[in-house]
């Protein structure tokens, strides 16, 4: 099985992140997509990131009526500050019968270059990347590489920290939002 790893802190996730995950489960070679929620930092402070296991939540219900999309905890037991690099080779361990590839944005394809072993990375794995509206231009050496692979996927213009600020300011976001994860947000007044 070939699954993509979609990593993020999801904080909150929100139809965007849905949306590019689905479009990849659906229109990509990919047969799962597992959103992998980054832990919270034991050295960064950070008071608008909710708990592990509440972010973790919320993606188990935005995914849940998704059969092709899961929520993944792998990297709560990995030795923090984790790298990319070592989530690849623990998932290849465990799980040695699937193939796994990236899914990034274009702007962090930008930075790449900068990851811990991303030569490593490159060499190994597959990496899906869905078009932003950025600056600036992508490093000449991934431009051609054969395993990169441009996702004609929709392009979002939403993320969680303009989400997280417009519950703040008492505006309406549940049309931004999975139902399930807005009810739970609401019930537990997160944001506010």
């Amino acid at each position: 099985m070939k699954i993509g790893l979609y990593f993020g802190t999801f904080n909150p996730i929100h139809v965007g992140h849905l949306t590019i995950a689905n479009h990849l489960a659906e229109y990509s070679d990919l047969d799962q997509v597992w959103f992998v929620v980054t832990p919270h930092s034991p050295f960064k402070k950070k008071n608008s990131l909710l708990d592990n296991y509440q972010r973790l939540e919320m993606v188990y219900l935005a995914t849940k009526d998704y059969p092709k999309l899961k929520e993944s905890n792998i990297e709560f037991g990995l030795p923090q500050p984790n790298y990319t690099v070592n989530t690849l080779s623990y998932l290849e361990e465990k799980y040695p019968d699937n193939e796994f590839a990236l899914i990034m944005g274009e702007d962090n394809l930008k930075s790449f270059h900068k990851w811990k072993n991303y030569e490593v990375i490159l060499a190994r794995h597959s990496i899906y990347v869905y078009p932003r509206i950025s600056e600036g231009t992508i490093n000449h050496q991934f431009e051609d590489h054969p395993n990169i692979v441009k996702v004609d996927a929709p392009i979002m213009q939403l993320s969680s920290t303009f989400i997280r600020k417009s519950i703040k300011a008492g505006k309406n976001v549940k049309p931004m939002l999975p139902e399930h994860v807005w009810q739970y947000l609401d019930e537990m007044n997160f944001y506010k």
